[in-house]
């Protein structure tokens, strides 16, 4: 673990000389050829998946394309989430285009319910009451929330550090149902676009299935790939918050105290960068949203220098331990909230 922290005291707009030197330096500049190539490379992958399944036939082998087909639909999940943050063009509409496309057509997720949970996200990290990824659901992340679980709950709230990583199986399907129920509530003149791509994953994925492999093979493939991307995308996102400094009423920080004290970063290498998508420097994601992801590392620097001449802590650690800091988190919650 690596925490850089100062005893300068930071005042006025920390934030306002850090972000002229971020766009003087160009990295909120866009990539949209990187991003092109990189879409497409991943377009590729899945398309070798595909071709390697009508290859298979009719094969329990079909299970072991369940991981690739895992990652490089997180993968396709990235680049939602990218086009969801406006950093690859400078089109809205083609921000769009390419949101729903990966989000709804090829994960059977809705963008624009991605949209909406994810920038109340950013807005208020780590906020109980404001932030819907710490809100009140199977998972307690205040002792409040936990006080309140009895029963079968209330074990699960006990447990819950040692079910998280079990409970990420189910992330996938999670995320299809809540932007179902999301769409369902909204008027249909603003969903029938998002209802129809939907519809369109559901019958060439199921459809291809069928077409190359019995029912129950088709079935324990949906299954495990689900599975696996839920938890590789839950795994992803799992190391930036949890853990963190927990946002009410009565702290009054500006942007760059907010978001930096509630993140935490995964020390970066290639390989963690990969598997990450980039995700990993999630503190300067946080403070600049619209750049792009590839530029997230090279940010790093100045933004742990600036956080370190303002005196705040600024967290970066190696991703077994930013693990164990999310799931003590959880175990002191459940075992300390959650009435016997």
């Amino acid at each position: 673990m690596t925490i850089y922290e100062s005893t300068t005291q930071a005042r006025g707009s920390d934030f306002a000389p850090l972000l002229r030197q971020v766009k003087e330096s160009g990295l909120l500049d866009r990539r949209t050829g990187g991003y092109l190539l990189s879409i497409g490379v991943n377009l590729l992958c899945i398309g070798a998946v595909v071709a390697g399944m009508v290859l298979l036939g009719n094969s329990w082998l079909q299970l072991l394309l369940a991981i690739p087909a895992g990652i490089f639909t997180t993968r396709a999940a990235f680049f939602g989430h990218d086009a969801g943050h406006q950093q690859i063009c400078r089109s809205r509409r083609l921000h769009d285009i390419i949101g729903r496309l990966h989000a709804n057509l090829l994960l059977g997720m809705s963008f624009n319910w991605w949209n909406d949970k994810h920038n109340r996200h950013h807005a208020n990290p780590n906020h109980a009451d404001k932030d819907p990824d710490v809100g009140a659901g199977v998972l307690a992340w205040t002792m409040d929330q936990a006080a309140t679980r009895k029963g079968v709950l209330g074990w699960m709230t006990r447990h819950q550090a040692a079910l998280f990583f079990p409970l990420l199986i189910l992330e996938g399907l999670a995320l299809q149902v809540a932007g179902i129920r999301y769409l369902l509530a909204r008027p249909w003149r603003e969903t029938r676009l998002e209802f129809g791509l939907i519809a369109a994953h559901l019958v060439w994925y199921f459809g291809g299935l069928l077409l190359v492999m019995s029912p129950q093979k088709a079935a324990a493939f949906a299954g495990l790939h689900l599975a696996l991307f839920g938890l590789h995308l839950g795994s992803v996102f799992a190391p930036n918050h949890k853990g963190m400094e927990m946002l009410d009423e009565d702290r009054h920080w500006g942007h760059l105290e907010k978001q930096v004290r509630t993140s935490r970063n995964v020390n970066g290498n290639p390989c963690t960068d990969w598997m990450m998508g980039g995700l990993n420097y999630q503190i300067e994601h946080h403070l600049f949203p619209s750049m792009p992801r590839a530029n997230l590392r090279r940010a790093q620097g100045m933004v742990r220098a600036h956080c370190l001449q303002v005196g705040i802590p600024y967290l970066s650690t190696d991703i077994v331990t930013s693990y164990v800091q999310g799931l003590r988190y959880l175990h002191d919650v459940g075992n300390q909230g959650s009435p016997r």
